[in-house]
């Protein structure tokens, strides 16, 4: 699999000065944390969830998580378990019979023991599986996910990765947080060749104080989320080895709501691509909040985002390729002259380059260019959405 693989490759070499990486599920954890970017949320009630997994695997999607927690209810549990080994037999045919790859699966579950009888249930089919979503971890919470996680793995042969959500009101509640944190760093770091990566559940820290954001403000906005954003990332997401790749939060909105503010979307980078009418659907489909809420993510530290529509992949796929000048800025700074250090004008001579400083940057650029490419020096996000959306 490869982002962007679903566009034919004569307009990818035209739009990427480095094309993405292709990799699969067996790949390096490094690179698969990297690569997940838009990972899409899908109720396991779905009676044509092989199908939908398919369909969305053409359409770009890279990673998907199949749900038996928030998003059905709790009489729908073992039907729903049911579904997931019917759809995973049928899928794993139909991938060996027609030769095509499934995004990366993982199952999001409510209990430790879900793990080892799934993964059991699915028997051959396991091997379509990446791993499991661990709901509302804290460390008293998770050595019992994580624990669970490993025998599944180790009688199933099969590798399985747990990807936590940092979601309870223990790690939002100031009293609590340092001490949660500090919790959840000692579990994950334990078990850290299990851990694919962290999500946050920004819905839930919303919840425990009777908040939603709206679609004009970002997740940033609401102050007493941004503050516990900042303390996953200063405990989990260092960039000194120590830290986890942290992913950004849901973005709720896919449909047309009445705007109270003005449109965040400048006009003038779809004027240049001539494509003022896919500007128009973005700010009528409350996609130009989500543009904000990923340009923040990154510059916050997360990378990634849990999206609950299909809509929003491509927007995230788009905004995760590396820009030219991103590129440029990379490859000076770590060059292996520059190891001593020392500062210099950037090749597009608009900005500093300190090398010791800004090499931790440099070196998650590159990763996200591996994995997502390098735009040409001439294309920017509309002719990535645009290729994405016709391919």
């Amino acid at each position: 699999m490869r982002h962007f693989g679903h566009i034919a490759p004569e307009v990818r070499q035209r739009l990427f000065h480095r094309e993405p990486c292709t990799f699969t599920a067996d790949s390096p954890p490094r690179l698969l944390a990297a690569a997940l970017g838009a990972t899409l949320y899908s109720p396991a009630t779905r009676p044509r969830l092989a199908d939908d997994i398919l369909k969305q695997a053409g359409r770009g999607v890279i990673s998907m998580v199949l749900c038996l927690e928030d998003s059905i209810d709790d009489t729908e549990v073992v039907g729903a378990e049911e579904n997931l080994v019917r759809q995973f037999a049928d899928l794993a045919e139909r991938t060996e019979r027609d030769g095509v790859e499934p995004p990366l699966l993982f199952i999001r579950v409510r209990a430790p023991e879900q793990i080892a009888d799934l993964a059991h249930r699915l028997g051959p089919s396991v091997r379509l599986l990446s791993g499991f979503v661990l709901p509302k971890f804290t460390e008293e919470r998770g050595v019992a996910f994580l624990e669970s996680l490993t025998a599944a793995g180790a009688a199933s042969g099969r590798r399985l990765f747990a990807m936590p959500v940092l979601e309870s009101p223990e790690l939002l509640h100031l009293e609590s947080r340092t001490e949660t944190l500090a919790g959840i760093a000692r579990t994950v770091d334990k078990y850290r060749e299990n851990v694919l990566a962290l999500r946050l559940g920004v819905t839930d820290f919303c919840s425990a104080y009777g908040l939603r954001r709206p679609p004009h403000m970002t997740a940033y906005d609401v102050h007493i989320v941004a503050s516990v954003i900042a303390d996953v990332v200063n405990h989990l997401g260092r960039a000194d080895g120590t830290g986890f790749i942290v992913t950004g939060p849901v973005w709720e909105y896919f449909r047309v709501q009445e705007r109270m503010f003005k449109p965040q979307l400048r006009r003038s980078p779809f004027l240049e691509g001539r494509a003022d009418e896919l500007r128009q659907a973005l700010i009528e489909h409350d996609i130009d909040g989500l543009l904000r809420e990923i340009e923040l993510d990154r510059a916050n530290g997360l990378t990634g985002k849990t999206c609950i529509h299909p809509s929003h992949v491509l927007p995230v796929h788009a905004l995760s390729v590396v820009s030219h000048e991103e590129f440029s800025d990379a490859e000076d700074i770590l060059r292996p002259e520059r190891g001593g250090g020392g500062v210099m004008r950037s090749a597009y001579t608009n900005k500093m380059n300190e090398v010791k400083p800004h090499r931790a940057w440099a070196e998650r650029t590159l990763q996200r260019a591996e994995v997502f490419g390098v735009a040409r020096e001439d294309i920017g996000f509309v002719e990535l959405l645009t290729a994405g959306l016709s391919g």
